[in-house]
């Protein structure tokens, strides 16, 4: 059965989606989502309904299928159920994931003819990063090759209105002088130290991390401070350092 579906799916013929109704729903992660097609019996005895998950890059997924006459059978995963109820052929997917964000399709197979009856774009939508400023100050004295540096970066975040679990991640990257693509030179670690809190109601928490090395003349170039939380990275505006010395011949 799943070798003719795949095949009637790639191929053209008795393709219909003239009363295709397309629908865009957005939910948050870990929320239950419903959709529902529905169930004609008057179209055929020996059709049949399929719920499709197409994915950017992927294959497409056949998530569950019924026949359009009253059937009891339940097609159920921890995360995905298909089932019948009266009139529909229901799709519940439970404690949604970014990964279920795609576009599904009911679709009914009726004698080799194959009719998109509904298409739904679910996007997943996750927490909010709740960091609001990523602040870099440069070297206010003149740096030349020995000297030691202390880059510092500040990262400003809304601590009351916390969505993700955890605790953010803070990387240093180089993009050295030639334009080379930037390199990871330091992680911090998570202890949460270098973070305070002002008295003032409502008042960003202010998070400063430092970066100190010795450095020479093939040390110079753009330095960049990134916060990773809710599964973004987040830049600062970077700082240029430049080597006093420093020259090029040509």
């Amino acid at each position: 059965m799943l070798t003719v579906f795949y095949l009637l799916l790639i191929l053209t013929v008795g393709r219909c989606s003239d009363d295709l109704n397309f629908d865009i729903k957005t939910v948050g992660v870990g929320d239950d989502v419903n959709l529902t097609c529905t169930r004609q019996k008057s179209s055929g005895l020996k059709a049949t309904l399929f719920w499709v998950r197409l994915v950017s890059g992927k294959f497409p997924e056949l998530l569950g299928g019924t026949f359009v006459f009253d059937y009891e059978g339940v097609n159920k995963t921890p995360h995905i159920t298909t089932k019948q109820e009266p009139g529909t052929f229901l799709l519940q997917i439970h404690e949604t994931k970014l990964s279920d964000t795609g576009l599904y399709y009911c679709i009914k197979i009726n004698r080799l003819e194959m009719t998109f009856l509904n298409a739904t774009f679910l996007r997943i939508k996750g927490p909010e990063p709740d960091i609001t400023a990523v602040i870099q100050v440069p070297p206010s004295d003149p740096v030349r090759p020995g000297d030691s540096v202390t880059l510092q970066c500040s990262v400003l975040s809304d601590s009351e209105n916390k969505t993700c679990p955890g605790e953010h991640s803070v990387y240093w990257f180089r993009a050295g002088s030639d334009e080379s693509q930037p390199s990871l030179i330091y992680a911090h670690g998570n202890s949460g130290d270098e973070c305070e809190r002002s008295p003032q109601t409502h008042s960003p928490q202010k998070c400063v991390y430092s970066f100190s090395k010795k450095v020479s003349s093939s040390d110079a170039g753009t330095y960049y401070c990134a916060v990773a939380t809710c599964g973004e990275i987040l830049f600062g505006n970077g700082t240029k350092l430049e080597i006093e010395g420093n020259c090029r011949t040509f």
